[in-house]
């Protein structure tokens, strides 16, 4: 990808690095369930989320450092500003709560390098079978021997074990077990919606990373498409095997500037 490509990416709220908050965090469904629900409102900034957690305590947190700690990476997970990411994450999340899960998996993997690097181990593995933390460990270690000392990697794997068992595709809390995560209307739109960013059209967009982490087939994937298509939320239009699928209500007039440029 050209300096270019990354520099438009980065303005619309990815996060490309290697790192991310998964070095010491998972995903914080719980935390970042309960500062949207304590800051409802439209048009609320980043100033106002920084205030709920830090200010007001909302997730209860026992010291200072704690507060400004976790607002930290939660930033780094979900960004909290009006970049497009969160704009698009807090569309979906106000209007289809069974997404939520997997809405938040997405959106960290989109900001979170870690948590991408150790996708593949468990999502390549059949469902049923018993996903051991010591190879997540190996096969993140292979990737960039290391990078991790053992007991950082330890952590890590744990983490990741922990977001993917959030988000519904591992169960157990020791021994994990692959499981189906559940999908909806909305995680599929906002998995297209990040692959639209990046540059997926018509039926590639259905294989994009984003929409690997659904676990959910590409016919099924075009028809929950359709339904928030239905809905009103994006714009699914199918003719035969051909599918276009474009998001008005997500997107600016600037933002749609941006990515004719890129193309």
């Amino acid at each position: 990808m050209t300096d270019r490509g990354k520099d438009k990416l980065k303005r619309f709220g990815f996060r490309l690095g290697k790192g991310g908050a998964h070095s010491a965090r998972t995903i914080m469904l719980r935390e970042i369930e309960a500062l949207l629900s304590y800051v409802n409102y439209p048009n609320a900034t980043f100033d106002d989320y920084k205030k709920a957690v830090c200010q007001d305590n909302c997730l209860g947190k026992r010291s200072w450092k704690s507060r400004e700690l976790t607002f930290r990476h939660l930033t780094e997970l979900y960004s909290l500003d009006r970049f497009t990411l969160f704009r698009a994450f807090l569309f979906f999340w106000q209007r289809q709560p069974e997404s939520r899960k997997l809405l938040a998996l997405l959106m960290a993997f989109a900001r979170d390098g870690t948590l991408r690097a150790g996708a593949s181990t468990i999502l390549s593995q059949p469902q049923g079978t018993t996903l051991r933390r010591e190879t997540l460990e190996k096969n993140l270690d292979d990737l960039e021997p290391g990078r991790f000392s053992k007991a950082t990697l330890t952590s890590v794997a744990q983490n990741i074990n922990s977001s993917f068992t959030q988000s519904g595709h591992l169960q157990g809390r020791v021994k994990k077990t692959r499981a189906k995560p559940q999908c909806f209307a909305g995680a599929v739109s906002m998995a297209l919606f990040l692959g639209f960013l990046q540059g997926a059209r018509g039926e590639n967009l259905f294989s994009t990373a984003y929409c690997s982490l659904l676990d959910c087939s590409s016919s099924q994937a075009i028809e929950f498409a359709e339904e928030a298509s239905r809905r009103g939320w994006i714009v699914c239009k199918r003719a035969g095997k051909i599918v276009e699928v474009l998001f008005p209500n997500l997107l600016t007039s600037e933002e749609m500037e941006w990515i004719r440029e890129s193309n």
